[in-house]
């Protein structure tokens, strides 16, 4: 049985996209690697805050299908940077138990693991479920505290604990909550700005791709974020445009019953302005930002279909993480989504079976990745099918086979990419990010 401390997958629990029949051999495997990334590994590879994905990536191959050998080769390319955690201090872990000094050791990655062993006890003593809404969905100040560090980091941390939840693994979850303590927190006026300013309007909502419209138009902030800010929304977006962006972000909410239909928005919205963000003649490249709006919209998926959260955090969920889209996609300059990019592509397998989903999915598994492009197809197949219903809707812009033609433009875009470098590019709305990209094969012109 999973517990705080041991990871135990089974073949049963598929997650919210699987490919294939899992087997009970695969199971093993990424839960004996996950078991020894969660004991040996800090969260972050490096001080300056670079994360360890081991555990998306493991969970991600295993659902759609990866033999123990696929597993085992993914891990070994991905261990060997990693390092240890800090040794446990058992004066924090103690402190952290009285609720004045939870806060002393946020933000600081040298606590991780305190933090770490601090949320396994509690979820030994009150189940994961519990501990998320304690320290994560209630409306107090220290949940308050937590939750905006979920979305911090390009969401890493909330992504982290969307696979915890989807399979069921109280050690991911706790992993999950330790890493957000030690994100910053300086989203917060943004996301309670917007807040407020959503509750107190009467009007309804507006969609995502109207709004991705409107930011796209608003000179003063489709243009807030330079070139050389260090981060492009907190030193831009937040410091020249904050108004503009709350004004707009605040415009899209939800209500319960439309839960369904709003998250599947959410990841129509998302592959929408990530996958069109092109740059003709260049070669098809994915922004390495927009890709992890992506590859963190499958969770919002499984958040719904938990009974132990409720249907008004369920919708704060959505609402935060649409609205921090919306602001990720006016970081980078509002590239115009190229819809006839994605129609019109010519994929490299074109014809062959490698072309099909089977096919992109056995070259996920041989691709030397770091988690990244499998996530983003898994997240991209996903919504296909959580957008099926909803197909001929004004605000699902993409649909049919333009979700097959996404999938071959994301395994085909880091395709012969010799590092995480070139597989990408880097706030695509702006020239610079493609002076180093090829042009495209004639036949693609």
């Amino acid at each position: 049985m999973a517990t705080s401390s041991k990871i135990v997958l089974t073949p049963a629990l598929t997650g919210e996209y699987s490919f294939g029949k899992l087997t009970e051999a695969s199971a093993k495997k990424a839960s004996e690697l996950l078991q020894e990334n969660h004991d040996n590994h800090h969260i972050f590879f490096n001080k300056s805050g670079f994360h360890n994905h081991i555990a998306h990536h493991l969970l991600t191959i295993y659902a759609l299908g990866a033999s123990p050998e696929i597993i085992q080769d993914q891990y070994d390319r991905n261990a060997s940077y990693q390092r240890a955690p800090l040794p446990v201090d058992d004066k924090v872990v103690e402190d952290l138990h009285d609720s004045s000094k939870f806060s002393k050791y946020l933000q600081n990655e040298r606590y991780y693991h305190d933090y770490l062993v601090f949320f396994q006890e509690e979820i030994d003593a009150k189940g994961y479920e519990e501990v998320i809404n304690e320290y994560v969905l209630k409306s107090d100040e220290r949940a308050h505290d937590m939750l905006v560090r979920m979305y911090s980091g390009f969401l890493h941390p909330i992504i982290h604990l969307g696979f915890g939840v989807e399979f069921k693994q109280p050690a991911i979850v706790a992993e999950a909550l330790a890493q957000a303590a030690a994100h910053d927190k300086w989203l917060t006026p943004f996301f309670l700005e917007s807040e407020k300013k959503a509750k107190a309007s009467s009007q309804p909502s507006k969609s995502l791709v109207e709004l991705l419209d409107s930011i796209r138009a608003d000179k003063k902030l489709s243009s807030a974020a330079h070139w050389d800010d260090d981060n492009k929304i907190r030193d831009g977006i937040l410091v020249r445009a904050k108004d503009e962006m709350i004004k707009y972000a605040s415009q899209w909410t939800a209500k319960p019953e439309e839960l369904e239909e709003k998250t599947a928005e959410m990841c129509n919205a998302a592959v929408y302005f990530t996958g069109g963000a092109q740059h003709p003649p260049k070669r098809v490249k994915f922004d390495f930002y927009y890709m992890h709006c992506v590859n963190c919209s499958i969770f919002f998926s499984a958040f719904l279909k938990q009974p132990w959260i409720s249907s008004a955090n369920k919708v704060r969920l959505l609402e935060w993480k649409s609205r921090l889209d919306l602001t990720m996609y006016a970081s980078r300059h509002c590239p115009p989504p190229l819809l006839d990019d994605i129609t019109n592509y010519q994929p490299r397998e074109a014809g062959k079976s490698g072309s099909a989903w089977e096919g992109i999915i056995h070259r996920v598994f041989n691709h030397p990745d770091d988690g990244h492009v499998s996530k983003l197809v898994r997240a991209i197949a996903h919504g296909a099918q959580v957008c099926k219903p909803f197909e001929g809707s004004e605000k699902f812009r993409i649909n049919g086979k333009m979700w097959l033609q996404l999938g071959n433009m994301a395994i085909d875009s880091v395709a012969g990419s010799e590092n995480d470098s070139s597989s990408w590019v880097r706030s695509a709305g702006f020239d610079q990010a493609w002076e180093k990209v090829e042009d495209r094969p004639r036949a693609q012109l």
